[in-house]
């Protein structure tokens, strides 16, 4: 243990010799490693915390380089899964912790598994969907979580210590209605981001050392271009679905979803069941239809104007349509249903 990598955060009095070998003993897992993940990451890595668990669906991309700080333009030609780019990157920053990178995407069959024996989740994600899904498990398994959002300048962020503060859905009952702004849509600058995961690691940092009592305790929310600061303190709900009466729908719900994703015309999709895929075989498949790029993560090709992305548990991206019943068709007529 090379004490000295950390030599100034250990004169940090809140962290000091102590605290920093808590760290290095403890374990996080990070929940999507696209802005704000990659920033968390990066954070934990470099203060020493002794395991990094990093679970993302998605490929690096050229226009993920603006705000997603541990990829570069290899890893977006290369079509890196973001987990492993980010993975690889890490093990450079500091060997001595252990970095594990998983290539899927968290669903209420799997997220148990994921983030069982971790002492704090830290959502990295870009829907709700995600984000009460890690609520449900964070509740029934009782760990703490660090809820965090960032859209165009604004960000927000929320601890949460199930049974002891609001969950997310005593603050967010519901999904919100109607139309609202997306990265997508509006934009993201990358110093919301790094606001949005300061804070979270923070709170995730204080939460491994065990200083509970320096918690905000807060939803607390910032535009950081028009310089406007907010901070509400939530109230549990006896009411909640959730922490009251202990009703996971999200974990619970084993069917998997076709999701749009943030930042892209695309539509994910999922197969019934996990299934492996022979990558040989199918890229012989694909050849029919036109060149394939891949690697052993991924294979792609081009189908007419849509732009097809397998994943070797079977699970792919159809780019270039919002229609979920588009890309099932394309998906279905490929790979098989």
């Amino acid at each position: 243990m090379n004490l000295e990598k950390y030599s100034r955060q250990i004169l940090f009095q809140p962290i000091g010799k102590d605290g920093q070998e808590k760290l290095l003993a403890s374990k996080a897992v990070i929940i999507g490693c696209g802005a704000l993940g990659t920033a968390q990451a990066n954070a934990l890595v470099r203060a020493g915390v002794g395991k990094v668990r990093i679970v993302d669906r998605d490929y690096v991309e050229e226009s993920n380089l603006q705000r997603q700080l541990l990829f570069d333009e290899s890893d977006a030609a290369q079509n890196l899964p973001k987990a492993i780019a980010a993975e690889r990157r890490l093990k450079s920053i500091n060997s001595e912790v252990e970095v594990e990178g998983i290539v899927s995407d968290i669903e209420g069959s799997n997220v148990e598994e994921l983030v069982a024996g971790f002492q704090v989740i830290l959502d990295g994600s870009d829907n709700f969907e995600t984000r009460y899904l890690l609520n449900d498990v964070a509740v029934k398994l009782g760990i703490p979580w660090v809820y965090g959002g960032v859209v165009s300048s604004y960000a927000t962020a929320m601890t949460i210590l199930p049974g002891r503060t609001p969950c997310l859905a005593c603050v967010f009952p519901a999904p919100p209605e109607g139309l609202h702004e997306t990265c997508d849509v509006v934009g993201v600058i990358a110093p919301a981001v790094a606001w949005t995961a300061a804070i979270q690691v923070t709170e995730a940092l204080k939460i491994l050392l065990g200083r509970e009592q320096d918690l905000h305790g807060s939803l607390l929310s910032f535009d950081i271009w028009k310089n406007s600061y907010h901070q509400v303190k939530p109230q549990i709900d006896p009411q909640c679905r959730a922490c009251g009466a202990k009703k996971f729908i999200y974990l619970e719900n084993k069917g998997l979803a076709n999701l749009r994703l943030c930042g892209r015309d695309s539509v994910q999709i999922h197969p019934a069941n996990s299934r492996a895929l022979d990558f040989a075989t199918l890229r012989t498949r694909l050849e029919q239809f036109g060149q394939v790029k891949g690697n052993e993560f991924l294979l792609r090709c081009i189908l007419d104007k849509y732009e097809l992305t397998v994943f070797p548990d079977g699970r792919a991206i159809v780019k270039g349509t919002q229609d979920s019943a588009v890309a099932r068709s394309i998906y279905a007529r490929v790979v098989g249903s």
